[in-house]
């Protein structure tokens, strides 16, 4: 079994090095764990940390397109990778890469071809009240489109299995979260929420 850790990028520079140190290379229930960074057309050195810091894989888009597409190269790439699961997380280090475990062991177990990572945002210190009520407005709103029980739909911290990933399809340029979801729903695609963690901001967020 092969997990690919895939991170979209841009102009991540002073983050990425921290980001890479963090995520793991044993992860239990996979016999390889690979690193795969998306570079959405950077103008700074992200893509030489990303050589330097042990990324096995890059993908390197030719101009800034978002991040949706950012996300979708990278899916299409780790299944070109072989990858069984993938795990998707931000390149700014927002999220504590010890919850790969939890995220993949519910695809492990057969109990999801999804699973997203439900960050405690009502206690995230540096989250403003705007940013938490839009969070969970979001969030209510997709619970109600896909009657699902998704607590943290914008989140990107999540986990893919390999027939899940070969079945999305990203209409949206700039955002994948939600729509995600929505379309995971839709197809029938089980997925469920495990709760994260979050470390401290390393840069304003985009």
């Amino acid at each position: 079994m092969k997990l690919v850790i895939q991170i979209p990028c841009y102009n991540e520079e002073a983050t990425l090095a921290g980001t890479l140190a963090d995520l793991p290379r044993d992860v239990p229930g996979f016999d390889s764990v690979e690193w795969l960074v998306i570079d959405d057309g950077s103008t700074d050195r992200t893509v030489e940390i990303a050589r330097q810091n042990g990324a096995d894989h890059i993908v390197r888009l030719s101009h800034n397109r978002g991040l949706a597409a950012a996300f979708s190269e990278g899916l299409e790439a780790s299944l070109r990778a072989g990858a069984d699961v993938i795990v998707n997380t931000d390149g700014d280090n927002q999220y504590k890469a010890s919850g790969i475990p939890a995220l993949t062991a519910p695809i492990l177990a057969g109990r999801a071809q999804i699973v997203v990572g439900a960050r405690p945002i009502a206690t995230v210190p540096h989250f403003s009240l705007i940013k938490r009520s839009l969070q969970h407005l979001g969030s209510w709103v997709v619970r109600q489109v896909s009657r699902t029980e998704i607590r943290d739909a914008p989140s990107g911290f999540r986990a893919f299995a390999r027939d899940a990933a070969m079945q999305l399809y990203v209409f949206n340029r700039y955002t994948y979260t939600l729509e995600t979801i929505i379309q995971a729903a839709h197809l029938g695609l089980p997925i469920v929420s495990v709760p994260v963690e979050v470390n401290d901001p390393t840069r304003d967020s985009r």
